[in-house]
């Protein structure tokens, strides 16, 4: 079935604040820091921008934004070997100075 030219694609629109404060939200696995997990979970599933703007939501929350895997890893260092991890690492280190 070919895809109808008036459908507009919505793959890379910006997100409202509603939709980037979804990801606050979510019940880790047994043993899973909550922090840890919504971060996590937004760093794979947001773009850069978006998630800049939820980890400003984050901090408004008293959040950790330290908080660690059951390995005893942040976010920072899960990531840091992903080709992409340094833009995500660069926000989560200008977040936590604004702390």
């Amino acid at each position: 079935m070919a895809e109808r030219k008036d459908k507009k694609k919505v793959i890379g629109e910006p997100m409202t604040d509603e939709q980037v404060r979804v990801f606050l939200n979510g019940e880790p696995e047994a043993g899973v820091d909550a922090d840890f997990h919504v971060l996590l979970r937004a760093y794979r599933s947001l773009r850069i921008e978006d998630f800049e703007r939820f980890l400003a939501f984050f901090r408004e929350q008293g959040r950790n934004l330290s908080a660690t895997d059951p390995q005893g890893r942040s976010l920072d260092q899960v990531i840091a070997t992903h080709g992409t991890g340094a833009a995500f690492i660069e926000a989560l280190e200008k977040a936590r100075s604004k702390g």
